[in-house]
């Protein structure tokens, strides 16, 4: 059995995405006040076109801005190929995303992979440890980095990031960044962080897309059955956040509603208020944000 769950479905992107957005803000500008910068790692698939739609509308007001300036963006994974294919999870982020971030927003400091090193993916995954390292112990010796934000895809087998069910590296503690050749989803030659890495960022939210993702979901959040995703939400501190989009949920799995307004839209569907999100209201599990 995985942690309480905290997920949030809605039943499109339209409506996921505003509520995406403040969740987002509010690691933002935590991790701005702890030390000036904030650092997220993003993951590929659905998540960047779903970003986008988050974080590239207009602000509502001065408490609605995203500073891109202030981002530092790294990725939880990388497949072993030029930063132009279309494989690449930072080629997809580019498109979908940092290509279309209004001048007046700022400019991220993107940290992509060495593309000079994909034919040796054990160097590649130590070349991008070593940027992590320059980048979160340069002052001081730390055990493992803690990102601000990890946000991170959900596959229909319940892999997230390059950690797949049943795979060595969920075994794996000693490095950050490890290289996986034989990933059952193509292209096999990959690097990945660490699940320590993934389960010690300050917020974790999994974003999905589909009604086809219901069933993993409630493996995930419900009986864990030792799936990745699963992992990452036990070992969390106070287990991860999930949102996805379906056209109507239906089913047993718990949906971690608080016993307050911060529960349902007017459509029905689970989701969470400003208030919610920012932690002002008193609901045991609306704390949990």
């Amino acid at each position: 059995m995985g942690k309480q769950p905290n997920l949030f479905a809605f039943p499109s992107v339209d409506l996921l995405a505003p509520t995406l957005r403040t969740y987002i803000l509010h690691a933002q500008n935590a991790g701005i006040q702890r030390h000036e910068i904030f650092k997220v790692a993003v993951s590929g698939g659905s998540l960047p076109k779903t970003l986008a739609a988050a974080l590239l509308a207009p602000a509502s007001g001065p408490d609605d801005v995203i500073d891109f300036s202030k981002w530092e963006i790294f990725f939880a994974d990388e497949r072993a190929v030029p930063l132009t294919h279309e494989d690449s999870n930072y080629a997809l982020l580019k498109t979908e995303l940092l290509d279309k971030i209004p001048a007046g927003m700022g400019t991220p400091t993107v940290h992509p992979i060495n593309a000079e090193l994909l034919d040796d993916v054990q160097e590649l995954a130590d070349q991008y440890e070593k940027l992590l390292v320059a980048s979160f112990a340069q002052r001081d010796s730390v055990k493992l980095p803690i990102f601000d934000l990890l946000l991170l895809g959900c596959g229909p087998d319940g892999h997230t990031c390059s950690l797949f069910p049943g795979h060595p590296l969920l075994r794996e503690t000693d490095a950050w960044v490890y290289p996986i050749e034989d990933s059952p989803k193509p292209p096999p030659k990959r690097i990945t962080l660490s699940l320590p890495v993934v389960t010690h960022g300050v917020k974790i939210a999994f974003v999905a897309t589909g009604g086809g993702k219901k069933e993993i979901l409630k493996k995930i959040f419900e009986e864990g059955a030792g799936l990745p995703c699963a992992l990452v939400n036990e070992g969390a501190g106070r287990g991860a956040v999930g949102l996805w989009t379906t056209l109507r949920w239906r089913g047993s799995v718990s949906l971690g509603k608080a016993a307050c307004e911060c529960s349902l839209d007017s459509q029905g569907a689970i989701s969470a208020s400003p208030r919610r999100l920012s932690g002002e209201c008193g609901e045991e599990e609306c704390k949990a944000w």
